[in-house]
Parts: C-alpha cells; structure tokens; sequence
C-alpha cells in the first residue's frame, strides 16, 4: 500500500509574511529574530521560515504527532528544532524571547489520508483520532465506557450537532446489542443512519467526527493555553498569527486578540490607571481564489493576526 500523503501548506506566503514584515516591508531585524512554529506538520512554514532567517535567526517548532516529529528530523539546519509536545508547552521558553509565534490549528492530509489514523470517514480504520498515538485514549477506547450524556455533551458542544442526542443513544445502543465501535466506517454508518436530514453536499458523520477529534485531544483547551502563553512569550513588536478551520477555533482566536486589544479599567477601582492592552489586532486574511481551487482543504482557513504591545 502508498504510504506516502501529499500536505498543501495552506497560507504559506500570507502566513510567514505576517510573521516578517508589515505594510512598508521587512520588519527591521526580524531576520535575527527566534520564531516558533506551533504545530510543524510537514514543515511548509518551517522551512519557509527558515529561509527569511540570518545566521542568528531561530526557529522552534513544536507537535504531538510522533510522525510529523520523524519528518522534522530530517531538516539538519542548526538553527532549527523540533519538541514532541503539544504547542501549549511553549509557555516554558523564556519570557519575552520570540519574535514571531505561528499555530495553524488544521489537521494535515497526512493525517486525514491515513487510514490508520482514523481521522476520516472516508476510509476504513481503527476509530483512533488521536494527534500523539503514543499516549492517551483512542475515541473507540473512549466509547467503550462514556455514558449517553457525556457523548451527547461531546457532540453538540465540539461538533455544534443539532442531533446530538439521538447520535449519542444510537452509539450506547449499538455497545449493548453488538459491542463497542471500532472503526470509522462503523461511526460514520451508524450517524448515517441516525441523522436523517444534513446539509447539502456534507457527509452526515462530519459534526460527529470533528467532535470527537476536538475531545480526544483537547484542541480548544490547548489553543487557550497556547493563546495565554503567548502573551509570556512574545516580546513587543512580536507578531502571534493563527489559522483556525472552523468557528469553535475562529471564535476563541477572535475573543483572545480583542479581549487584549483593549485597555482594561478596574471598576472597582475608577481612578486607577488602567492595565494597558497587551495586543493590537492586525486584521484577518483568507485564501484566494486560486489557493481554494487548487487545495479545496483551505476553503474555511481564517488567520487572524496581531502585534505584541506592552509587556
């Protein structure tokens, strides 16, 4: 079988131009600067970043996939290296230390494709989900035990799935008749057959699958971690860039940068000087045209950027 799965860098260029350089050009010094990929997938921003650096430039990029860690491996750049830990872990490296931080928060092809990941309904595969496979419950280990309303709570809040409730009750059925679920097809069968009504063109299993992806590895919980290290790391005039794929993530990136884009007043205190903003908000960019139509996996891709002000 080809185990070889292309990845498309969605938002290449926009991205680490965000990082480098505003309106009137080149940031000064950013060249010499130390950068943080978030999430290394492939390595596209990586590499790219790497290539805008000097001799003293640095780039630190963080995953959970053991697989994408394998793949940083093969990048010798003495400038470069790679953690295998989810990017809320950047809140160990030093105050004030990085001049631009990137997380796209999409799932690579590579993990889509891979059946054995168990990431799609559209292949055959254990019902695993997880990003580190080396620690951690798969959603089918999951499933084994968790209750009718915790799996309703999972699918609505994560998946935004108006038919959560009977989704939850078929999967808790189908346990006591014939066993738990194992493999993907099985979920998305079973959703299928439960979820009568869905939007044109999406697979009925898609809210139910995202859901589960979310849970198993707590991607909101790590990007609010990561949002609020951000503000420990980056030092003034750093740049935080974030490419969310749907609105759970737009949402929370959304509510960060302006929560932080604002002077906050004490109402208890009126005339105390307030706490100056800690961010200004830089704008929102979205693929083109031509990016959508030749990766239709960017379609939903929003980066939301922003400027470290005060520390």
């Amino acid at each position: 079988m080809d185990t070889t799965w292309n990845h498309a860098t969605v938002l290449l260029n926009e991205a680490v131009d965000a990082l480098f350089s505003n309106a009137k050009g080149a940031l000064p010094d950013a060249e010499n600067g130390t950068y943080v990929d978030g999430t290394f997938g492939r390595g596209g921003h990586s590499r790219l970043i790497l290539s805008r650096l000097s001799t003293l430039g640095r780039l630190i990029a963080f995953d959970r996939d053991p697989q994408a860690v394998a793949e940083a491996a093969s990048i010798t750049d003495p400038r470069f290296s790679i953690r295998h830990e989810a990017f809320s872990g950047l809140a160990q490296l030093p105050a004030a230390s990085v001049s631009g931080l990137l997380m796209d928060l999409g799932v690579s092809s590579p993990q889509i494709d891979n059946p054995v990941r168990g990431f799609s309904f559209r292949f055959e595969g254990p019902l695993d989900m997880r990003m580190d496979t080396t620690r951690g419950e798969s959603v089918a280990q999951w499933l084994e035990t968790a209750e009718v309303n915790q799996i309703t709570e999972v699918i609505r809040e994560y998946g935004e799935e108006r038919f959560a409730g009977p989704i939850a009750k078929a999967i808790v059925a189908r346990r006591q008749e014939r066993g738990p679920i194992s493999t993907t097809t099985e979920l998305a069968q079973l959703v299928a057959d439960t979820v009568k009504t869905r939007e044109q063109g999406q697979n009925p299993a898609t809210r139910t699958f995202q859901a589960f992806r979310i849970f198993i590895n707590a991607e909101l919980e790590e990007l609010q971690q990561a949002l609020e290290a951000s503000l420990h790391v980056l030092q003034p005039g750093g740049r935080l860039a974030v490419i969310s794929f749907h609105s759970l993530e737009d949402r929370i990136v959304k509510q960060f940068i302006a929560k932080h884009s604002r002077d906050e007043y004490d109402r208890r205190a009126p005339f105390a000087a307030p706490k100056v903003m800690k961010l200004e908000a830089l704008g929102r960019i979205k693929p083109g045209t031509d990016e959508v139509r030749g990766n239709p996996r960017s379609r939903s891709a929003i980066m939301r950027v922003a400027m470290r002000t005060a520390v």
